[in-house]
């Protein structure tokens, strides 16, 4: 079981002790008990998904998009920021593509693939038997033990500021993507897609600076020509498909603009 790997940094979401694996479950030293899907992964949300978790059809689009190698520059930065880290979380992480990317070639590492969708974990659970699938929301506290992670990946995702502090050790860093306005212009244009929020990186900083100093800001912008079906995968895989994929996508330039920031602990 894949979820094996990850025993030492998951903590229980009840009454955050360790937790160990025993006859297909985990279980704390208080009792509590957590079943593991047939399909590797750990459910720890204690509820039910909320209505804007990745879909299949999301997730499958998006590893479309993924294999055609649209995102490369990104993970390639995401995995730089990361080098030579052990232990790595990343959260709202999808189909654990940049996780993946991130760990590298060592078969120590470890990673902690962690999403709200159950579709997400057990596309997760299948990507790298160093991955361990955790379906959980990050605006909880996330079942993860204090100070033990070296790394924690943030790609488009939700942001929970002070519980990626508290579980980074002090020479941990977290790594943040986040779109610019830019961000799949042409695209945007010609279907009407959502707009970015300007000067999003500008006020990630300023959020952060209560628990994390910036150490690296990298900007990422290239144009890429995309055919029609994998314009229509770059609607469909995120939060666009909420709303509406138009039944007429066409083809042609889209812009990839994306700022990947690194912040380190602030010094206690």
């Amino acid at each position: 079981m894949a979820i094996d790997v990850a025993t030492d940094l998951l903590a229980c979401p009840v009454c955050r002790s360790g937790l160990g694996v025993a006859s297909g479950s985990l279980h704390c030293m208080n009792g509590h008990s957590f079943d593991l899907a047939r399909q590797g992964y750990l459910n720890l949300l204690g509820g039910a998904e909320p209505a804007n978790a990745d879909t299949a059809a999301m997730l499958a689009a998006r590893g479309r998009v993924h294999a055609a190698g649209i995102f490369e520059p990104v993970a390639a930065q995401v995995a730089t920021q990361a080098a030579g880290r052990m232990s790595l979380l990343e959260v709202g992480s999808g189909t654990a593509y940049y996780l993946t990317r991130a760990l590298g070639d060592d078969p120590a590492a470890v990673g902690v693939a962690l999403d709200v969708s159950k579709a997400a974990a057990k596309v997760a659970a299948r990507s790298d038997p160093r991955i361990a699938a955790v379906v959980a929301d990050v605006w909880k506290p996330l079942p993860v033990r204090d100070r033990c992670l070296d790394a924690v990946l943030c790609v488009f995702a939700p942001r929970n500021l002070p519980e990626f502090a508290r579980v980074l050790r002090p020479d941990g860093v977290l790594v943040v993507a986040t779109p610019r306005p830019g961000h799949l212009a042409g695209l945007r244009d010609r279907h009407g897609l959502l707009q970015v929020p300007p000067d999003k990186a500008d006020q990630l900083a300023a959020a952060a600076s209560e628990f994390f100093e910036l150490h690296d800001t990298r900007l990422l912008r290239r144009q890429v020509s995309v055919s029609a079906e994998l314009a229509a995968d770059l609607i469909a895989m995120g939060p666009n498909a909420f709303h509406r994929v138009p039944e007429d996508v066409s083809g042609g330039a889209v812009t990839i603009d994306i700022t990947v920031q690194t912040f380190r602990p602030l010094s206690s």
